[in-house]
C-alpha cells in the first residue's frame, strides 16, 4: 500500500499577511521613485532660480571670445552686477575696465526674455532690452538711451586702439532700435548715433584734435543694409565718410586731412589713418 505524504496547507492569516506584505513593497517603490524624481526637479528649479551670476559672465565671455568681459561678478543670473571691462580677446595684457559696476536684471516671458541694465559711472537711468524669439527668428529692442562713455575703454580692444590710446568722452544716443534677425540674415529699424568729444590721441601733439558724429541708421520697415555716415563736428583733424553694413561686413570709404596750418602736426597720424593722396589721407574698408 502505497504512503501519501500530506502537503502543509499554510492557514488562510498567514496567507492574507504575506499579501498584503508585498503588496506594501510594491506600492512603496512608486513612492520613493516620485520622491526622486521630485527631489531632482526641485534641485533644477532651486539651480535655475539661483543660477550665480558668474555663469551669464561665463556665456558673455564666450559669446564675444573674450574681447567683453564681467569682472568680479556678484548676485544670480537674474539679478545682479559686474565690473564691464574690454580686451583685445585671449591673452591680452591691456584691458580697460569701466569704473563703477555695471547693474542687471532680467525677466523671461513666453516669447522671450527682458534686461534692464544700468551702468554707475556712466548712464543717468537704466536701459531696457527686449528679446523676442521665434521658430526661425528673433529680434532685440532697445528702450531709446543717452549714456556718456570714457574714449579710453576702447584701448582695451587692442590693434588699433592701443597705438592711437584715445582720449575723450563718447555720447552714445540710440531712437526706436531693433535688430532682427531671419534665416541668418539682419534687418535694422532706427537710429544709433555715437558722438565723439574732444578726442585727442598720443600720436597727435594737438589736444584735442575734434569732435565727431557717427550714425548708423535703418528705416522704419527695416532694412538689410542700414546706412553709416562719419563727419566733423569741429577741430582740425577733418574726417568724413559714408558706408554701408552688408550683413556682418562694413564697407567704407572716406578721408581725413588737416585744417590749413597744422598739417606738420597730423601728418604722422593722417599717414596712420589710411592711404595718402596729397594732404588727403583715403580711407577704405571692407
Amino acid at each position: 500500500m502505497k504512503t501519501l505524504t500530506p502537503h502543509k496547507v499554510m492557514a488562510p492569516s498567514r496567507q492574507h499577511n504575506v499579501a498584503r506584505a508585498r503588496s506594501a513593497q510594491g506600492a512603496a517603490r512608486p513612492a520613493w521613485g516620485h520622491a526622486a524624481w521630485g527631489a531632482l526637479l526641485g534641485i533644477g528649479v532651486a539651480l535655475l532660480v539661483w543660477a550665480p551670476a558668474r555663469w551669464l559672465a561665463w556665456g558673455v565671455a564666450q559669446a564675444s571670445q573674450g574681447q567683453v568681459q564681467w569682472l568680479d561678478p556678484r548676485g544670480t543670473v537674474w539679478a545682479g552686477s559686474a565690473q564691464l571691462a574690454l580686451t583685445g580677446g585671449t591673452g591680452s595684457r591691456d584691458p580697460q575696465a569701466l569704473p563703477g559696476r555695471l547693474h542687471w536684471e532680467l525677466t523671461p516671458g513666453w516669447t522671450g526674455l527682458n534686461m534692464t541694465w544700468l551702468a554707475d559711472c556712466c548712464m543717468a537711468q537704466a536701459a531696457r532690452l527686449q528679446v523676442q524669439a521665434g521658430w526661425s527668428t528673433w529680434q532685440l529692442q532697445s528702450s531709446d538711451l543717452n549714456s556718456q562713455w570714457p574714449a579710453g575703454l576702447l584701448t582695451g580692444l587692442g590693434a588699433p586702439w592701443n597705438s592711437l590710446q584715445p582720449d575723450g568722452q563718447l555720447q552714445l544716443k540710440t531712437q526706436s532700435l531693433a535688430l532682427h534677425w531671419a534665416q541668418g540674415r539682419m534687418q535694422m529699424k532706427g537710429l544709433a548715433q555715437l558722438h565723439v568729444q574732444n578726442l585727442s590721441s598720443r600720436l597727435s601733439p594737438i589736444k584735442p584734435m575734434g569732435s565727431y558724429q557717427l550714425q548708423i541708421r535703418g528705416t522704419p520697415e527695416g532694412t538689410p543694409t542700414p546706412s553709416l555716415q562719419l563727419s566733423t563736428l569741429q577741430g582740425p583733424l577733418l574726417i568724413s565718410g559714408q558706408g554701408q553694413w552688408v550683413g556682418a561686413r562694413l564697407r567704407f570709404t572716406g578721408e581725413a586731412s588737416a585744417q590749413e596750418g597744422h598739417e606738420p602736426a597730423l601728418n604722422n597720424l593722417l599717414n596712420i589713418l589710411g592711404r595718402r593722396q596729397g594732404t588727403r589721407s583715403l580711407i577704405s574698408l571692407g
